[in-house]
């Protein structure tokens, strides 16, 4: 595949350059979404535009926010993603996947890590909720809580699961595609060059720290930020981009879970999805020693030497095996 990018491009180009093959990507989605809302909603693009405002004022306003994020979310990061391997010549498992699968059960295993590591987030949830900024920055506090709570409201609203339907709507939405476009951006280009620019460990914490800030979630930013380490090392460690992916999947895939079924009244115990209470230290512990296991274990598989591969020639003394 040719592109008309050298493959020798220097790191912080492709950074900049992937800024560019977003926004292209986010004016290639707003068509679409703009399309869509006619042919789809029946909606002018002014009117989508008012929906989108206030979604909760309109019956369509649902669908509509949630179409706009699938496909603004796909198309600007996955697709400015894509776009930039493309122009450099590469296919796209050549650069997002340098390495092959080692192991079917790496996925299995990078999303148990999600599972287990449960009960350590939350302690770090509870301590970043209740975290206060200096006083200096007392104005600054009070708008960064005010602004997460409006977008708390919408991220409310849009979680509303009343029906099967809308639940798996939600999972390709909320869980898949940001699973899918962010790890694109996030591990895929962003991790990649810094680490070529600068080091493996450098390049994913910072990596993790884009990561997290791009959220601009600021009461939420040291669990996120500690998410994209996790995920950041299972890309470096597995050199395939479908490992970190899976990890993601199963974390957005879970709090939808959790949440639908605590809608439904599954949870009799009445537990509270909202809540950012740290669980009881009889699971928090469990949770870290299970977790640090866990990642040992794939940290020695991913990062092993592969076996050489065994040839059989025949020579004049017979079957001779050769490395």
């Amino acid at each position: 595949m040719k592109g008309f990018l050298p493959r020798t491009l220097h790191p912080g180009l492709q950074i900049l350059l992937l800024l560019a093959t977003m926004f292209m990507g986010a004016c290639v989605g707003y068509a679409i979404v703009f399309l869509w809302a006619q042919a789809g909603f029946g909606v002018s693009m002014l009117q989508a535009l008012g929906i989108m405002t206030n979604p909760s004022a309109s019956p369509e306003g649902w669908g509509l926010l949630m179409m706009f994020q699938g496909v603004l979310l796909l198309s600007a990061f996955g697709g400015g993603a894509l776009a930039l391997a493309s122009a450099m010549g590469y296919r796209w498992a050549e650069y997002f996947n340098p390495r092959r699968l080692g192991a079917g059960w790496w996925l299995l295993a990078a999303a148990l890590l999600i599972v287990v590591i449960l009960p350590l987030m939350s302690v770090i949830i509870a301590w970043n909720a209740g975290a206060h900024f200096p006083a200096a920055l007392h104005d600054f506090e009070v708008w960064a809580r005010a602004s997460e709570d409006r977008a708390a409201v919408l991220t409310k609203f849009l979680t509303k699961f009343n029906s099967g339907a809308r639940f798996a709507v939600g999972v390709v939405v909320i869980a898949l595609v940001p699973a899918i476009a962010e790890e694109l951006v996030f591990r895929g280009v962003i991790q990649k060059n810094l680490v070529r620019w600068f080091s493996p460990h450098i390049g994913v914490w910072v990596g993790a720290a884009i990561f997290s800030a791009i959220h601009f979630q600021f009461f939420g930013f040291v669990p996120r930020f500690v998410l994209g380490l996790v995920l950041g090392y299972l890309y470096l460690w597995s050199g395939n981009i479908l490992v970190s992916m899976a990890a993601h999947f199963t974390q957005n895939f879970l709090q939808l879970l959790i949440l639908y079924l605590t809608q439904r009244g599954q949870f009799g115990w009445g537990f509270d999805p909202d809540s950012t209470d740290a669980l009881p230290w009889t699971l928090v512990i469990p949770s870290a020693l299970l977790t640090a296991g866990l990642l040992y274990v794939l940290y020695r598989s991913m990062t092993a030497p592969a076996a050489p591969t065994q040839m059989l020639t025949i020579g004049s003394d017979g079957v001779r095996q050769t490395a």
